[in-house]
């Protein structure tokens, strides 16, 4: 990253490393020695990633990219707590990131669960129960608008997610209205690898993703 660059300048370099995984032309970039030691004595990453943990979005595998690229913050379904919160936001006001990405997918489990909860009553127990619970609104927003796929629903999740990292976050609100900033939503399709532009905050024009 340089110390210039902007949300779309860091936007494009994600989804250029999601083309090429897609494509099955990548570059496994910032992957050596060389880079190991040149971020060892500091870090600057060019996006935040906060994504589900699914086993099958390994941030850096996906977006093709390596070493002191990517802050990444994973919980499942991303549901976002204090602790998610403080790690972007550090991301953002220490590590000046301008770009921060909610990656979603499609067959996830939380939102599922919370489609079924919703349907039959039923919810996990233990901690998982917080998980879903934090997801349900993101369901009932989707079919209060006549949203009932299960892509339609997805989207609607990350879209919530990214305006609550806003509504709650002043440091986050702050940056993407002074122009430092975006704060962007991606849903990510399992089967072909690509990652679909869902919501988009502080961009300056929507930008084609990965088709």
């Amino acid at each position: 990253m340089t110390a210039n660059q902007t949300p779309r300048d860091a936007f494009e370099l994600l989804m250029a490393g999601n083309q090429r995984f897609v494509s099955g032309t990548p570059e496994h970039p910032n992957q050596d020695a060389a880079r190991r030691t040149q971020t060892a004595p500091s870090q600057q990453p060019f996006a935040v990633l906060f994504g589900c943990s699914d086993s099958r979005l390994a941030a850096e595998i996906i977006f093709d990219r390596g070493l002191g690229d990517l802050f990444v913050v994973r919980t499942a379904g991303h549901v976002a707590g204090t602790e998610v919160l403080g790690s972007i936001e550090f991301g953002v006001s220490v590590l000046k990131a301008p770009l921060v990405v909610v990656l979603g997918h499609d067959s996830c489990g939380a939102v599922a669960a919370a489609c079924s909860a919703l349907q039959d009553g039923q919810t996990p127990g233990g901690f998982v129960r917080d998980v879903v619970e934090r997801v349900t609104p993101s369901v009932l927003a989707a079919r209060a608008a006549g949203r009932e796929t299960a892509e339609e629903i997805l989207a609607e999740h990350i879209e919530h997610t990214v305006d609550l990292l806003l509504e709650r976050s002043r440091v986050l609100a702050d940056a993407v209205a002074d122009g430092r900033l975006a704060v962007v939503g991606l849903s990510y399709r399992l089967a072909d690898g690509s990652a679909q532009l869902v919501a988009a905050r502080g961009l300056d024009a929507v930008v084609s993703a990965a088709s």
